[in-house]
């Protein structure tokens, strides 16, 4: 037998330990000294080893105690002049920050800004107008102070060290609202609440001279405390009308990306720090109260093992392990995406969860068919080209750019269209006229497999080669309005519907024959799907009798089918679906009885699993 070295040329790593998972550089939470007095709202500055702690609310009092932290305990020093809560800081180490604004109680909103030496607190420039819960960021000598409430607020100050300004509004107004920056000339507003139950992700950014929105929070949110750059920091905690969050997310200047969760959620807690060295301070558990608990972000040393996609190692010298999106079930909800233009059934998507298509369909009245041809962006569908013959009940292959279609119409029709990225082609047509049957592939080289003739579904299974049809092995039972994915010679079908009723029933395709595999759990038709081979799948909605509408969501990982977080909405009647097993998009539909535009996200991250090798 072939060890491993031989076949690919190296060996399998062996490791005492688990690796580090991802983040920024594999950061996470752990427990840190408790403050002498538990409050919320509340400012800091400073490290893990060195902080300082200032202000809040501890449930009867708007506090102006200070606490300095040496890196193993807590200890009271002098008080600010001013006792509040809702506060805003500024600074970068304990010796040096500022208190910006807050609340004594509310409605006294303080214009009160005072500075920190590392012994005693000044009090330096007043703002220009009184407010609480806006974001501060930048230093004691070049800091921002943004939006804020009553009510919400899209005011902004900036501090040159001796006076503020008011400078260009951000473009959204709010208050609890988190910020990060260096100094007055480079910062970012993120999140917070615009109205008494509404909360948001948005994120903006300060060039010195305007604010510009860029890509949202994961979770909208207020109050989430945060670190001191623009470009390079993570947010904490905080609140919306669910509740309180424990999630981190990191700010890499473009994007915003989940790590590791606190280890208590809580809102309205002091944070500071960088993305590699951050704390966070109190916090509230419930309204009207505060915790005395704080947390240290650390992350992993350079020199640390960190997990990257693809690897696979043996653990403790005896568990081989596999890290990637499809090495476990994926943990991913369902998210909103772009509308369609047009609300339509009764068709498939391809391509993927970011440059999708979605062609043809059912309207709500006669004639029912169209030709309407859109695709998605990432978060926005346009209508383009139009196909030549509208269809419904069609099959969908290939990328956003290169798409091959194929429909029922009325009656059952055998054309097949061919798209280019500009305009479409009617190419040789299928063999045996049929829709809604199963898709897998891509524009030259893929599989349409069994379907219904507007009288009876089949189960002829055809393969394309980019210039013609050829028929190949059946599927082994005869059904329609099934989903799956796959490509040309790796490929799955599950559920639909066998003339007589919705079947559960799912095959997998090897190229050359069919073979017949574990059961979805929910028993289904006119549903979607994708997949990038037969052992990476995600189907999701669809119909059930008697019947009904589903938001089921299961993954085929090859051996088994594991229900994961169900769509934010249950449809069916055939909508689109476009991705992998980890990355997915649904769009259209019937929701639950008129045709839908709505789309949804199916975003799931890496995981580390065992693997099982036969």
């Amino acid at each position: 037998m072939a060890t491993y070295k031989e076949i690919k040329g190296v060996t399998v790593q062996t490791k005492d330990t688990d690796p580090v998972i991802g983040g920024v550089a594999g950061g996470s939470w752990s427990s840190g000294g408790a403050l002498n007095t538990g409050r919320s709202e509340g400012g800091g500055a400073g490290s893990t080893t060195a902080s300082v702690a200032f202000g809040g609310y501890t449930g009867t009092v708007y506090s102006n105690l200070t606490e300095t932290w040496n890196g193993s305990s807590w200890t009271e020093v002098n008080e600010l002049n001013i006792g509040r809560a809702g506060l805003a800081r500024a600074g970068t180490s304990y010796t040096a920050a500022l208190c910006i604004s807050g609340a004594n109680p509310p409605p006294a909103y303080k214009t009160e800004v005072e500075i920190w030496n590392g012994t005693n607190w000044t009090d330096t420039g007043e703002l220009s107008v009184g407010r609480y819960q806006g974001a501060g960021s930048g230093t004691t000598t070049s800091a921002l102070f943004v939006g804020g409430f009553p009510p919400a607020s899209n005011q902004v100050e900036s501090w040159n060290g001796s006076s503020w300004t008011e400078i260009t509004e951000i473009n959204t107004s709010r208050g609890t609202v988190g910020g990060s920056g260096a100094s007055n000339t480079s910062s970012v507003a993120f999140g917070g609440r615009t109205a008494p139950t509404t909360y948001t992700g948005l994120t903006e950014e300060w060039d010195g001279s305007s604010w510009t929105e860029k890509s949202d929070m994961n979770t909208s949110r207020g109050a989430g405390a945060s670190t001191i750059t623009a470009t390079d920091t993570i947010a904490f905690g905080g609140q919306n009308q669910s509740g309180y969050f424990d999630q981190t997310e990191h700010w890499n200047g473009t994007v915003w990306t989940e790590l590791s969760d606190l280890a208590l959620a809580r809102n309205s807690g002091g944070g500071h720090g960088t993305s590699a060295n951050a704390m966070q301070l109190g916090g509230d558990p419930s309204p009207g109260g505060g915790y005395t608990a704080t947390e240290h972000w650390t992350t992993a040393p350079i020199t640390a093992a960190i997990l990257t996609e693809g690897d696979i190692f043996l653990s403790g010298g005896t568990t081989l392990k596999g890290f990637g999106k499809a090495a476990g079930i994926p943990a991913a909800t369902w998210a909103s995406g772009g509308s369609l233009n047009t609300a339509r059934d009764a068709s498939q998507g391809g391509g993927t969860q970011t440059a999708a298509a979605y062609v043809g369909g059912a309207l709500a009245n006669p004639p029912y068919q169209t030709a309407i041809h859109e695709q998605y962006n990432g978060s926005t569908w346009t209508e383009t080209t139009d196909i030549n013959t509208a269809r419904r009940y069609s099959v969908t292959t290939g990328l956003q750019g290169s798409l091959l279609y194929s429909g029922q119409g009325a009656p059952a029709g055998n054309q097949v269209e061919s798209w280019n990225g500009s305009s479409w082609t009617e190419v040789a047509e299928i063999n045996t006229s049929r829709g809604y049957g199963g898709r897998a592939g891509t524009q030259t080289a893929s599989i349409f497999a069994s379907g219904y003739t507007t009288t009876t579904g089949v189960n002829n299974n055809e393969s394309w080669n980019g210039s013609s049809w050829t028929e190949v092995a059946e599927v082994n039972t005869i059904k329609y309005a099934n989903a799956g994915g796959g490509t040309q010679t790796s490929a799955i079908a599950a559920g639909g519907h066998n003339n007589s009723g919705y079947v559960a029933n799912a095959e997998t395709w090897n190229g050359t024959s069919w073979t017949e595999v574990a059961d979805l759990n929910t028993t289904r038709g006119y549903f979607a799907g994708d997949g990038t081979n037969d052992a990476d799948c995600l189907v999701f909605g669809g119909n059930t009798p008697p019947p009904a509408t589903v938001a089921v969501t299961e993954y085929w990982n090859g051996s088994s089918w594991t229900e994961v977080n169900d769509l934010s909405t249950a449809r069916g009647n055939g909508m689109g679906g476009s991705g992998s097993g980890n990355t997915n998009l649904c769009f259209g539909g019937t929701d639950p009885s008129a045709r839908s535009t709505a789309t949804e996200e199916f975003t799931a991250g890496n995981t580390l699993s065992d693997v099982t090798v036969s």
